[in-house]
């Protein structure tokens, strides 16, 4: 404590920090990145294994033979669908009572908040159906869930006959525990929320649906899955929900387990693993795998229906079955072998899964590396912002100091202390008049999309994605706006003062997502971090406008499009990236008013205002 009360010392760390800032921010930001590099190498990412005891053997035997009657109730369902144009509820409610479950039906509606272009839609209607397998050796406390979604895009009829096949096989088993729901859904996701909310008796979203007549126990776990046709080559599994959130990692361990077991070929992304890790080919087919996870998981979307299962704090995977042109191709009896294998290790649990990791990265489904291993990559991209913070700081206390303070006599052209203050309007302006950008870019688009189409030739879901881009270059005009009503007497202390509220407002929006959603915080760190430590308003001006912009949330979303496809192997070229960008934008508003989704309150209401502050900075007078 004397080293900070002490003037004179505490002018000495002043001037040592103020030395070696620079220095160190380039250091930490290049160890945060190097930190994120390695984590796709060992020692960083460790085997996966088993936690919970309950799961720790595959010693069951599946008897699963019923590929013939799955691919009979596929081909049935496929042309009732296609007769009937849509989900042919009666012919699912009969085929569910032939194989001795409890069916039930749920009605729902919802009016989107502008057209669905993606989807065609706009007023949604639909039908779930649902049949449920009580357990014969217990009450009815607990259950598991086996969905399968049927969209306008693709009828999964292959999921629905092997989910059928399944339900009547487990019908004739005595060990069950739990009670088994055999869920079909439609409209995909629309269905499955609207299904999961009248199920635990809430409503989020403004779904409007049907009671449930049928209730089961409390639901342990779900798995969703979708097949393209009655062979696959791999399956595919799906871990990112909803707002980043992710599966117990003990569900993802239990899905390879059987598929070790009964010679399923796995992928992760659609990724394959790889099989050495001690050379350099091993982890970097890693780093690629580990780099689409964080972009999918960055985007908050559902990317299947397990991620609305998710917010209900049931654990869940979705499974896609993966027709490609490998050699070895797998029939239906293998999948609903490995699907029986994973519920019947499930009957086994007697508590939810917790033993195992909730916050984890995949650089393959063999590998994982834990939340202690990957925080410090955006903990050192934080510390460039404390470390600018602290020098900012600094160089304010130190020009407020009192000439007898710091040991000298008073010249006649020292100004008094009275006017080397900071006036409070020089630093509320340009935060309130961010902040209302940031509110407007959140509420006007959607609010206002039918007076811009009533006068301009577009769409509404054109007209919501134009108003965002037109807000959101409107704010570039911010500072003109700004300074109209900032009367500062000292625009230097001026500056750094909002600069210093900027950094700390960014570090503390940063950490709160990397906590959260640890994908987004650290593709957010990475970009603004180094723009935000350089802004000012004196030196190469243009440079660091153009950094701004390109460092810019919306840039970063573009530029996340671009190597979310190169890492597919799907590149894009500037037409199409800028028209899935477009889409995008839509998707990401859709999403937040129809599921929940919070990557567009976040941008538009935290992100935004905070990017505009440090444009503030830029064009300070």
């Amino acid at each position: 404590m004397g080293l900070l009360s002490d003037p004179v010392r505490r002018r000495a760390l002043a001037r040592f920090v103020l030395r070696l800032n620079t220095p160190l921010c380039v250091l930490s930001y290049v160890a945060g990145i190097a930190w994120f590099l390695a984590l796709a190498f060992p020692p960083l990412t460790q085997r996966t294994y088993m936690s919970e005891n309950a799961m720790g053997s595959t010693m069951v035997e599946e008897q699963f033979v019923g590929g013939d009657r799955a691919r009979n109730f596929a081909r049935d369902f496929a042309a009732h669908r296609k007769k009937s144009g849509s989900l042919p509820v009666a012919w699912l409610e009969r085929s569910m009572r032939s194989v001795g479950l409890e069916v039930y039906t749920q009605s729902f509606y919802r009016k989107l908040p502008f057209p669905d272009e993606t989807h065609e839609r706009y007023m949604v209607s639909g039908t779930n159906v649902y049949g449920i397998l009580r357990a014969p050796r217990a009450a009815s406390t607990e259950s598991l869930v086996l969905t399968v979604p049927c969209g306008p895009d693709s009828t999964n009829s292959q999921a629905v006959g092997l989910l059928l096949a399944l339900a009547a096989h487990f019908r004739g088993q005595i060990y069950w525990a739990k009670d088994i729901i055999f869920l079909v859904t439609e409209h995909d996701l629309l269905g499955t929320e609207a299904w999961l909310e009248a199920y635990h008796d809430i409503n989020v979203t403004g779904i409007q649906s049907s009671p449930l007549q049928g209730r089961a126990g409390a639901i342990q776990a779900a798995v969703a899955l979708e097949l393209s046709s009655d062979v696959v080559t791999s399956l595919d599994v799906t871990v990112e929900g909803l707002n980043g959130q992710l599966p117990n990692l003990d569900l993802l361990n239990l899905f390879q387990t059987f598929c070790q077991k009964g010679g399923l070929l796995c992928t992760l992304q659609g990724k394959l693993q790889p099989q050495d890790w001690t050379s350099l080919e091993g982890p970097l087919q890693g780093l690629q795998t580990l780099l689409l996870m964080v972009l999918r998981q960055a985007s908050g979307r559902p990317h299947g229906p397990h991620g609305l299962f998710l917010r209900y704090r049931v654990e869940a995977l979705t499974l896609r079955g993966i027709n490609s042109f490998r050699q070895y191709k797998y029939d239906l009896v293998a999948v609903g072998k490995a699907l029986e294998g994973m519920f019947r290790k499930l009957n086994h649990l007697l508590e939810r899964l917790h033993q195992s990791f909730f916050f984890y990265l995949l650089p393959a489904l063999s590998r994982f590396v834990s939340i202690g291993l990957y925080m410090p990559a955006a903990g050192f991209l934080l510390l460039v912002l404390g470390l600018k913070a602290l020098e900012l700081w600094m160089q304010l206390h130190e020009a407020g100091v009192n000439p007898e303070e710091a040991g000298k006599a008073p010249g006649p052209g020292s100004p008094p202390l009275a006017a080397q203050g900071v006036g409070l309007a020089s630093l509320m302006a340009p935060l309130l008049i961010s902040q209302a950008m940031g509110l407007a870019l959140y509420v006007l688009p959607v609010l206002g999309q039918h007076v811009a189409a009533q006068h301009f030739p577009v769409a509404e879901a054109e007209a919501v994605v134009l108003t965002l881009l037109a807000i959101y270059v409107a704010g570039l005009a911010l500072p003109h706006n700004t300074h109209r009503v900032v009367s500062s007497q000292v625009p230097d202390r001026g500056w750094m003062a909002l600069k210093l509220v900027a950094l700390i407002y960014l570090a503390l929006q940063l950490g709160c997502i990397a906590l959260t959603n640890f994908s987004l915080g650290f593709l957010l760190a990475a970009t603004m971090v180094p723009a935000a430590a350089l802004t000012k308003p004196h030196g190469p001006r243009p440079l660091y406008a153009a950094l701004l912009v390109v460092t810019s949330p919306a840039v970063t979303l573009l530029g996340s499009l671009f190597l979310w496809r190169e890492l597919q192997e799907v590149p894009l070229s500037l037409a199409e990236g800028w028209q899935l960008f477009l889409t995008a934008l839509a998707q990401g508003v859709l999403e937040h008013y129809t599921y929940g989704a919070l990557l567009f309150p976040i941008l538009a209401l935290g992100l935004y205002p905070c990017w505009l502050l440090f444009w503030n900075v830029l064009f300070w007078k």
